[in-house]
């Protein structure tokens, strides 16, 4: 087994942990992490079809508490700005495009860490039109939807059953979608199904051991760990383009 396969396996499995322990942050560890040793055009593809994964096992383990009418708007307005990302994708270098993603994860970890405290809004219909948009951009460009939907999950002032569930009722129709578009885009490589054939059973191992850990952990310090850790991937992406 080669030095890039192992990092790719254990990229996934931690990325898959957090992913079915927390409801969301897969791609924003796996995709920087992974584009370290792979292409970021084979690592958002590989990214996207071990979240629609990690979502169809969640769902059929928690499906009574997804909030369907939000999923559902927020897949609807991130078909929208998929194609937008997938154009940042093809038509930017890709020293561009992980300079863009190390200050995406940078800026969104230092938002988790210092947030002031967020109203609950029942009827924010423009919030949920602009976090599944640019959800979207994001899913498109850099397989990463979270962030947005964490504010919108916020405002909304989810339980975090209803906020895990949920997310998982959107990341699968709309990962769906991403990985549609990424292979109309001719991202689709056997590279990524390579990697993800020889990485499937690693998933659902950590799937499993996530779901174990959702229901013991309480999870306020572990997320601060997990925002800085963040915040170190990002400089470490930040540190590689510039080297190049």
């Amino acid at each position: 087994m080669t030095p890039t396969t192992l990092h790719v396996l254990a990229v996934i499995f931690i990325a898959t942990l957090i992913r079915s322990t927390f409801g969301f942050g897969e791609a924003l560890f796996a995709v920087p992490l992974l584009a370290l040793r792979i292409p970021v055009q084979v690592a958002a593809p590989l990214a996207v079809l071990v979240s629609i994964t990690v979502a169809a096992i969640v769902i059929a383990q928690d499906w009574r508490d997804i909030h369907v009418r939000s999923a559902t708007g927020l897949v609807l307005a991130t078909a929208a700005g998929i194609p937008l990302g997938l154009w940042m994708l093809t038509s930017t270098p890709e020293s561009v495009v992980k300079r863009i993603l190390a200050v995406i994860i940078i800026s969104f970890s230092l938002y988790l860490l210092f947030r002031p405290p967020l109203r609950p809004s029942r009827h924010g219909f423009a919030w949920l039109l602009g976090c599944g948009f640019a959800a979207g951009i994001l899913g498109g460009a850099y397989g990463m939807n979270g962030p947005p939907l964490v504010v919108y999950g916020s405002l909304r002032g989810w339980s975090p059953q209803q906020f895990r569930a949920t997310l998982q009722g959107y990341f699968f129709p709309a990962s769906l979608i991403g990985l549609f578009g990424y292979w109309l885009a001719g991202l689709w490589v056997p590279a990524v199904t390579h990697y993800f054939l020889i990485s499937l059973p690693i998933a659902l191992l950590a799937t499993l051991l996530g779901t174990t850990l959702n229901r013991r952990l309480a999870g306020g310090a572990f997320f601060r760990y997990l925002y800085v850790g963040l915040i170190l991937v990002g400089f470490m992406l930040l540190t590689q383009t510039v080297a190049r």
